[in-house]
């Protein structure tokens, strides 16, 4: 298979209000907005997409509506820090506070409307023990 894209579908009957959270405090802008679906495009990288869905439109098959759940959207960000201040600043909730793993990430997560989980990340240097488990070229620096 030959990917060309790749993006996160939020289900939900909050589209509007969904797509509004995103742009305001994630830097995503509309690049094609219905009623029904809104596709956000990164304002820093077009590469980097999320789109918003009426989880009940016709075009999901019909066992397959509803709304999000069971989800966390990772965001890696180059300073996690500032972006829990800034996020904390803007009202929103913070459900697992900053902190650094041993497996490799200095992250926060908050929500999204719709309760989706939001995982802000800075990748950081594992523990040695993290560190065997990752492929050479992926360990995080």
């Amino acid at each position: 298979m030959n990917v060309t894209g790749y993006y996160p579908v939020i289900m939900t009957e909050k589209v509007a209000e969904t797509a509004a959270f995103y742009c305001a405090h994630f830097g995503f802008r509309p690049a094609f907005e219905a009623d029904w679906y809104v596709h956000l495009s990164s304002s820093d990288d077009p590469h980097v997409s999320l789109a918003i869905l009426d989880g009940q439109h016709p075009t999901v098959p019909e066992g397959g509506r509803g709304s999000a759940s069971g989800v966390i959207l990772n965001f890696e960000v180059e300073d996690v820090d500032a972006e829990y201040d800034r996020l904390r600043g803007e009202g929103l909730p913070v459900l697992l506070d900053l902190r650094d793993e041993v497996f490799g990430q200095r992250h926060f997560i908050t929500a999204d409307p719709n309760g989706v989980l939001i995982d802000v990340i800075k990748p950081i240097p594992p523990s040695a023990e993290f560190a065997a488990q990752y492929a050479p070229d992926a360990i995080p620096q």
